[in-house]
């Protein structure tokens, strides 16, 4: 479990194909100085499981399922990553629930930079559009944000951008301290919404097939 407050930012240092999948190695100082073989860090969102690690770099698995529906499909040697260790029990969660299950991957459309701050306008895939609302929680490449605004329910294609979409402000501290500063208009990004807007979704599917109960 991780609240999506970026620790570090880790550097893609090896990709080794392992079956159908890839081995990564990361650098991230911070991450791997402490790290033990099985425990979980968040690699851009991704939780993923250490199986190996030295003083400033460690290793984990990417499983086919995993590139299929994340934007580390799309990582080279030298891709910088948002880093996140496991959260302690009996810490503050500064950010909100965030598993490190990607839901999906969104698109950055927009970067619109202020005097201090940046919005971006990221698409959404349709599935995903009605779990993320104004105001609510959602990660944005393991970045725990708070939504800014959000396409209405049946977008129109206005102002050149088509379909879903939802825009995150981000104050200084972000545009430094995590990868989000430097993404481009094209850039994929890795989405995971609210746990608990998942959790009503489904429920409300059981109801509306089967009936109350």
């Amino acid at each position: 479990m991780f609240t999506g407050i970026i620790e570090e930012i880790g550097e893609i240092t090896e990709i080794t194909p392992s079956g159908d999948g890839w081995r990564l190695t990361v650098r991230a100082p911070g991450a791997a100085s402490d790290a033990v073989h099985g425990e979980s860090i968040a690699v851009s969102g991704v939780c993923l499981t250490v199986v190996g690690s030295t003083a400033d770099t460690f290793d984990t698995d990417v499983m086919k399922q995993t590139l299929d529906v994340s934007a580390l499909a799309s990582v080279q040697v030298g891709t910088r990553v948002n880093i996140e260790k496991a959260m302690p029990v009996g810490a503050r969660l500064g950010g909100h629930i965030v598993q490190g299950h990607v839901d999906g991957t969104g698109e950055v459309l927009e970067v619109r930079p202020g005097d201090q701050w940046s919005v971006l306008r990221i698409s959404l895939p349709a599935e995903l559009a009605p779990l993320v609302v104004d105001k609510g929680s959602i990660a944005v490449a393991g970045t725990s944000l708070t939504v800014s605004a959000v396409s209405a329910p049946a977008p129109s294609s206005g102002s050149g951008t088509e379909g879903h979409w939802f825009e995150v402000s981000l104050i200084p501290e972000t545009l430094t301290a995590t990868i989000l500063g430097a993404l481009a208009v094209g850039d994929r990004v890795n989405l995971e919404t609210d746990i608990l807007a998942r959790h009503v979704e489904r429920l409300l599917a059981f109801r509306s097939e089967g009936g109350s109960r």
